[in-house]
């Protein structure tokens, strides 16, 4: 394949991506004219954005994963773009709790499509040298979606409101569903894994891969890992810009500004140092794909809590950088080291089980931990229960970093080589 294509498609799934995360997370900047305008309490808003999304999402991704081991990853994707922002559309009919969780339940149907069979196309594109900056690159979408979906939908719903928001977004992704099929070629599988090049690839069941998967105990310290900080991550994607509106008087597209371009410009950032420096120094040391995610998640706890703690706007803005920076950085490489874990005809499949994992707990639990907790606060806190719940939340930050470490040292062994059973 040609260096030119391979970055097209590389590009295009960074596109895939941030629809993605637009469509996730355009709740979080958009909660506040929920609250008021549906009548709906924080533990609602919490289900709505975390278990009505994940419920599907999570216990779909598994089916959909072997699928995309035995068929075409590109016509998945496809059609999982194309639900998923047909429903995101309808959230912006919505007149209810009900109506609006079964319109969000939509997107997570879709969604479930759109993650596992992508890392599984990189991998097939991009040599194993290069897989942890290609996924770290991929991984932009978090930021750049959730910057996007933070910022565009505060600056629409501040002109018009909440629904023409929704239904924009959800319009521009089933515009870019047909052009991702028609460009996007399916490559061969473990092509660029074995130096004599293509070589037929082997069946394999989800027994298969889960006895393989249940001999490297790496692979579940990196999910639990990756799962504590979720917890975090997606409760500050949900709930920073109701935390700026509520203790700081910012308005809807005040918050839409600093959130949003805060959330792209440094999650870019911290993707890409994540990723090079896996890279870098994973060359020489296997364990560093775990201990470079574990470092930068632990040094985010002091600085989140002195960003959500302190009285001053600007000040809290100036702390708020390095959770914004490292919050995802993780991302590039234990993606990578994923797809390192197992043989090529099972990576689709070790990502889903991964992303189930992942997804159940961090966003199914993570905005609805906040927002219960911020609900159980209030009657001592008021509108500061919300500035508190966070800070609590912050403590998984540090069960993380413990899990990646223990996930280091065992890396190398469970490291799989090319032409191994």
């Amino acid at each position: 394949m040609s260096p030119l294509h391979r970055a097209w498609v590389l590009f295009i799934l960074v596109v895939v991506y941030t629809f993605n995360f637009i469509d996730r997370v355009i709740v979080g900047i958009l909660a506040e004219p929920l609250k008021r305008d549906l009548a709906l309490s924080d533990t609602q808003l919490g289900l709505m954005s975390g278990a009505a999304f994940a419920l599907f999402y999570t216990f779909l991704g598994i089916p959909v994963a072997r699928l995309a081991d035995r068929g075409s990853r590109t016509w998945i994707m496809t059609g999982a773009l194309a639900i998923w922002s047909g429903f995101t559309a309808l959230c912006g009919q919505a007149q209810s709790f009900a109506q609006l969780f079964i319109a969000r339940v939509g997107v997570g149907v879709g969604e479930a499509g759109g993650v596992a069979p992508a890392f599984s196309l990189i991998s097939d594109y991009f040599p194993p040298q290069q897989r942890a900056r290609a996924l770290a690159v991929f991984s932009f979408g978090v930021p750049i979606g959730s910057g996007l979906g933070t910022l565009l939908g505060g600056l629409v719903a501040s002109a018009v409101d909440w629904r023409v928001a929704f239904f924009a977004v959800g319009v521009g992704g089933l515009l870019l569903a047909p052009l991702f099929r028609f460009t996007v070629r399916e490559p061969v599988r473990g092509a660029l894994d074995l130096p004599s090049g293509p070589s037929p690839v082997a069946r394999s069941s989800l027994p298969d891969a889960l006895r393989l998967l249940a001999r490297k105990p790496s692979f579940m310290l990196l999910t639990f890992g990756a799962s504590s900080s979720s917890v975090v991550g997606y409760g500050l994607l949900f709930w920073t810009p109701s935390f700026f509106i509520r203790s700081h008087g910012l308005t809807l597209a005040q918050t839409a500004w600093f959130v949003g371009l805060g959330t792209m410009i440094c999650g870019i950032a911290g993707i890409w140092f994540g990723g090079w420096a896996a890279d870098r120094l994973g060359a020489r040391h296997k364990a560093a794909y775990a201990l470079v995610p574990g470092v930068m998640l632990v040094a985010i706890v002091p600085f989140l809590a002195a960003g959500v703690l302190v009285p001053s706007v600007v000040a809290a803005f100036a702390f708020f950088i390095v959770p914004m920076t490292f919050n995802a950085s993780w991302t590039g490489p234990v993606y990578a080291t994923l797809q390192h874990l197992v043989p090529p005809q099972m990576r689709a499949t070790a990502s889903a089980l991964f992303l189930f994992m992942i997804n159940l707990i961090g966003i199914g639990g993570g905005t609805l931990f906040v927002g219960a907790l911020s609900d159980f606060l209030a009657p001592r806190f008021g509108s500061d229960a919300l500035r508190y719940a966070i800070v609590i939340a912050t403590g998984f930050y540090l069960v993380s970093g413990a899990f990646f470490w223990a996930a280091s040292r065992r890396l190398a062994a469970n490291w799989h080589e090319p032409g191994a059973v």
